[in-house]
Order: C-alpha cells, then sequence, then structure tokens
C-alpha cells in the first residue's frame, strides 16, 4: 500500500508518453503550476505536441536535450523564413511558435522576440507517433534530430523504455486482451457443447496456430536482424527477445504435437469425458458465469497494477531552475519498488486465480456428495464462496504463494541469462535454460497439486497443509487407469488455452509490427500473452477444476464406500459406466500388446 499510494502522489505517467515543455508542462493536458516557474500550469489540453526552438541543431547532455521546448497545437508543414511568418502562422493555425509569454503581435515588434521564438528558417515538421513531437522533415535537420533522438531514448534505462512501449501501445494492448476473450468464449462453447468435428476442428486450430506462430517469430527475427537501419536500442531488444520467443515456441510446439501424435486414436473418449463433465456443469446454477466475475476482478486489478507501474516510472520530484525552466529529477530505488510491484502481480493474479478454482470445487463437491440427483442443493456457488471467505483463505493465499515462490527463480534465471549472453559461456548459458525447464515442469506439477488440495480442503474442510498430506494419500492410491484419465483430460483443457494463447499471440504479432519505431514492443506483446493466459485459465478452469474435482470426489468415495446398502456409492451410473468402460479398454490394450510379443500369437501363459 505504500509503494502504491507513494506512485500515485508522486508519478505523471503522462509525461512519458505525451511529452512535456521546458516548463514542466504536460502537453495535451490542463496542469498545475510549479513553484519557481511561471510559465507552468497552463492549460494544454489542445496543445499536444512538443516543439523545439532549434530543432536543426540539437544536442543531449545527461539525457537532456539542450533546446527549449514548448507545446503546440500543430506543427508548420511549410517551412517559415521570419517573424512575420511566425506571427501569420500563429494566427492563422492558432500555434504560437514562441515562448508563451510574448504575444502574437509583439513577435514582429519585441527586441528580444529572436531570443524567445525559434531558430530561423523554421523547417517545415511533422508530429511523430511516438511521444508526440514535431520532427523536422529537412534531411539535414532530420538527420541531427534523429541521431539526438535515438542516443537519448538508447541512454535510457531499460525499465523506463518498456514503460514507454507499454504507454504507447496500450490500445493494442486492450484489444488483444478484448481478442482474448473472445477466444476465450469460442473454447468455452466448444467444450460444453463438445462434439467429434468439434474436437477435431480445435486440435487442427491448435496445430495450425503453432506452426504459424512458430514460423512468424523466426521470420520476424530474420527481418529485424537483416535491417539495416536497426539503431534503437529498442530494436536491439525486439531482436533478443524475437529470438528467444522463436526458440521456445519451437520447442513447445514440437513437445505438443508430439503427444497429439501419440493420443490421437483417443479422440471418442475425449467426447464422451467432456459430455459427461458437460452434464455435471449443468447441474450447477451459474458455474459457467463464475470466471466473468474472476475477469472483470483481474481486469479491474490489472489496470490498477498498469497505472501504479507507470506511475512509479514517472516518479520524481518537479524543480524550478534559475532561468523559470521546471527539471524533474527521479527518485533513486525505484527499480527496486518496481520489482516487489511485479511480484504482486503474479501473487495476486494467482491468488484471484485459486479463489475461483476453490470455488468451483467446493460447488462440484456439494453436488457430487448429494444423494438425491434428481435434487441438487440450492446455490451451490454462493455456499462455496461463503465457506472460501469464512474459512479458507488462508489455503488459496498458501497455494498461490508457492507458485510465485517457483516464479521468482524464474525470472532470475532469465536475467542470469541475458547477462552471459554477452560471455563465451556455453555450458553456462545450457545449465541455465535446463534449470530454467525444470522450474516450468514443477511449476506446472505444483498448479495442477494445489488443485487437489483445494478440492481435498472443500471435502474435508481442513487447512493447506493437512488437506496437501490427505491429497497425497487419496492420489497414491487410486488407480492409475483413473489418474490417465484426468490427466488426459487437462491436457485437452491445455490445448483449449494454447489456442487461446496462440491466436492472441499471434494478433500482437501482427498489430505491434506495424509500429516498429522505437517502442520496446516485445516486452507489451509478452505481457498481452500473459494476460490472455491468464484470461485462458479462468475460463477454461471451470472444466479443468470440474475434471479433477469429480475424479478426486470419485476416488474418495471408491475408498469411503464399498457400495453395499449401508455404505452406498454417491457416484451416478453414468460416470461410473465411464470409468468401468475405459478401465476395461485399458486392461484389452495391456493384453494385446502381450498378444503380440509372442511370436505364435498365443496367449502368454506363466510360467510353472
Amino acid at each position: 500500500m505504500f509503494i502504491t499510494g507513494y506512485a500515485v502522489v508522486a508519478g505523471a505517467a503522462e509525461r512519458l508518453v505525451l511529452g512535456y515543455d521546458s516548463f514542466g508542462n504536460v502537453c495535451g493536458r490542463k496542469n498545475t503550476p510549479v513553484k519557481g516557474a511561471p510559465l507552468s500550469g497552463q492549460d494544454m489540453t489542445n496543445k499536444k505536441y512538443v516543439f523545439f526552438l532549434n530543432s536543426c541543431s540539437l544536442e543531449m547532455q545527461s539525457l537532456k536535450i539542450s533546446s527549449v521546448s514548448l507545446c503546440v497545437s500543430s506543427c508548420p508543414q511549410e517551412q517559415l523564413n521570419s517573424l512575420e511568418d511566425l506571427q501569420s502562422f500563429a494566427r492563422n493555425n492558432g500555434s504560437c511558435l514562441c515562448v508563451y509569454n510574448l504575444n502574437i503581435s509583439s513577435y514582429t515588434l519585441n527586441p528580444k522576440a529572436a531570443e524567445l521564438c525559434p531558430t530561423l528558417p523554421v523547417p517545415p515538421s511533422k508530429s511523430f507517433p511516438l511521444f508526440n513531437r514535431c520532427v523536422p522533415q529537412h534531411p539535414e535537420c532530420y538527420s541531427k534530430y534523429a541521431s539526438v533522438l535515438i542516443s537519448m531514448v538508447n541512454e535510457m534505462d531499460v525499465f523506463h523504455r518498456i514503460l514507454s512501449g507499454i504507454l504507447t501501445g496500450r490500445d493494442t494492448v486492450i484489444g488483444l486482451s478484448v481478442l482474448a476473450l473472445a477466444f476465450c468464449f469460442i473454447v468455452v462453447l466448444t467444450f460444453r457443447f463438445i462434439r467429434t468435428l468439434l474436437v477435431h476442428t480445435l486440435i487442427a486450430l491448435v496445430v495450425f496456430g503453432l506452426l504459424f506462430v512458430s514460423g512468424v517469430l523466426w521470420w520476424l527475427y530474420y527481418d529485424y536482424r537483416n535491417d539495416p537501419s536497426t539503431e534503437l536500442e529498442t530494436e536491439k531488444e525486439n531482436v533478443k527477445f524475437l529470438l528467444g520467443y522463436a526458440i521456445f515456441s519451437t520447442v513447445v510446439t514440437v513437445v505438443l504435437l508430439s503427444l497429439i501424435l501419440v493420443l490421437r486414436k483417443r479422440l471418442q473418449f475425449i467426447v464422451q469425458l467432456f459430455q459427461i463433465v458437460g452434464k455435471i456443469i449443468s447441474r450447477i446454477p451459474f458455474l459457467l458465469f463464475q470466471p466473468l466475475w474472476t475477469f472483470l476482478i483481474l481486469i479491474v486489478f490489472w489496470m490498477f497494477w498498469v497505472a501504479v507501474l507507470l506511475s512509479l516510472g514517472t516518479a520524481g520530484t518537479a524543480q524550478a531552475t534559475s532561468e523559470g525552466q521546471v527539471e524533474y529529477r527521479a527518485v533513486s530505488g525505484i527499480c527496486y519498488m518496481a520489482w516487489y510491484h511485479f511480484v504482486g502481480l503474479i501473487w495476486t493474479s494467482e491468488f484471484i486465480l485459486a479463489c475461483q478454482q476453490m470455488t468451483i470445487a467446493g460447488a462440484v463437491v456439494t453436488c457430487y456428495f448429494n444423494r438425491n440427483k434428481n435434487s441438487p442443493p440450492r446455490h451451490p456457488v454462493l455456499s462455496s464462496i461463503s465457506v472460501l471467505f469464512c474459512y479458507h483463505l488462508g489455503t488459496v493465499v498458501k497455494g498461490s504463494f508457492l507458485i510465485t515462490i517457483l516464479r521468482i527463480p524464474r525470472t532470475v534465471l532469465l536475467y542470469l541469462y541475458n547477462i552471459l549472453k554477452q560471455k563465451e559461456s556455453a555450458c553456462a548459458k545450457c545449465l541455465l535454460k535446463c534449470c530454467f525447464c525444470w522450474l516450468c515442469c514443477q511449476e506446472g506439477c505444483l498448479r495442477y497439486f494445489n488443485q487437489h488440495v483445494y478440492t481435498t480442503t472443500a471435502i474435508n474442510g481442513t487447512n493447506f497443509c493437512t488437506s496437501a498430506k490427505d491429497a497425497v494419500f487419496i492420489l497414491a492410491k487410486s488407480s492409475a487407469e483413473l489418474a490417465f484419465i484426468s490427466c488426459f483430460g487437462d491436457f485437452i483443457v491445455f490445448l483449449g488455452k494454447v489456442f487461446v494463447v496462440c491466436f492472441t499471440v499471434f494478433g500482437g504479432l501482427m498489430a505491434f509490427n506495424y509500429h516498429r519505431e522505437l517502442q520496446a514492443w516485445v516486452v507489451p506483446l509478452l505481457l498481452v500473452g500473459y494476460f490472455a493466459y491468464l484470461m485462458s485459465c479462468s475460463f477454461l478452469s471451470v472444466f479443468e477444476v470440474t475434471l479433477d474435482a469429480v475424479f478426486l470426489c470419485f476416488a474418495v468415495d471408491m475408498e469411503t464406500n464399498d457400495g453395499s446398502a449401508e455404505k452406498p456409492y454417491f457416484v451416478d451410473q453414468e460416470l461410473l459406466v465411464f470409468v468401468n468402460e475405459s478401465n476395461n479398454l485399458t486392461e484389452g490394450q495391456k493384453h494385446r500388446s502381450m498378444g503380440q510379443d509372442n511370436e505364435d500369437g498365443t496367449e502368454l501363459q506363466p510360467m510353472v
């Protein structure tokens, strides 16, 4: 809360993208006055562009451009050769190119007009899409202007370059988030009303998306790497990130395509499995609406998080100079606050998703252990939410914290890998890659195990540690066939998440690739991919958690009951028949493989 309050008070995110003049006014907004700066505190709502008085002879000293800058309403489209031309331009276009305290009528009369107005002649200029600068179009002026701007951007730290990329691409990020939401709805409807044709279509789209995104990433990497105009640090960082994305995407593509090839013969089994899950979901009112509330909460939190991040990146104090101008001095230690803020993003997002998983698990458990299947309990979702907030918040806090703990070393490894890329240390880089992959696998296993812990908590009402011990005991005693069914269903749900992320990232690649100028757009793209993954987890967790909860309840049911009149099973007949058929199918495959090992084609007999 301290970091949030400080960032909101000390930060000004508009300065990063809108630009500001030499007197402390942010262009495009109404400003508050700065003590000691008489020209500050002006209303610049209609003046959105930054104009430098000597744009043809800019110099940079300590990340500061040695030229007076003003906020103007429009950039001069034609060359202005005299003070009379400046006066005529101001009257015709309403854009004053001289210092604010010089009246338009005094342009040609004031003896100090040459100092308060731009250096003549003023070259024609156009507004630049990033930072809203008036960029001179004269070749010599443009070359000098571009070199100074490139030096300024290159000397900015990575943190501020990323923030500028997020701000300039904010509309694209919002549009891609809406696109990810639409893909989530498509996959949810596919799983809810699943048929064999839909399964084939989904798998075909996933394969196409994986291959296409990998191909586009490699093409973009080749295009950026061989572009002779690549001078900015942001563009060089784009090349590095694109190479990492392309390698990661290729590895994921190979692994998933191999798994799809192995499991292709079980498609009818998938259809039957998700039809049963769909019937269970239909018995629980409003369960499919649960992700909507989670999504809205996540959106509000992400907007709040990004606002605080941008405020942190622009936190500083405005100080007036002896000439009446204003300088912003950044506060030391801001980057450390940003890292702390990043950990908060992961932990809070995982906590929100864990609350949804706990709510779904509680509702499924309530309906499963109900004797009268024709009369399901009333409001199981609301009942599960109330139990969560009254008794089990600590459980979801611990579960989400464990996932966060695994993600922090991954971030550190990525940082070390970027350092080692500059050195010839192939063994160290290979070791870091192996450790990173191992941590990714551990996170996936922990996320899967946490779901069973939440279900065990909903069944027994115990705390996190006790539920974890009980979940291990239940999973160890359950049959391998039951575990296979659950894992196989989770893999299909994971393919749905891959579908959402792949096509959202593809849309981002196409959108961001058209806005290369000075943008660290690869990091915002990573943020979009992460948001798309969280959204897909939020929506598809209904099927994933329901599937895992049902089979864990089934294992507990088989363990505590024997089907007699005194201890009848809670499971309904359709699920019991499905599990028996899947067990028989597995046993039949085992017998067929044993028969194929016998050269005569006869069944193998045990030795006497």
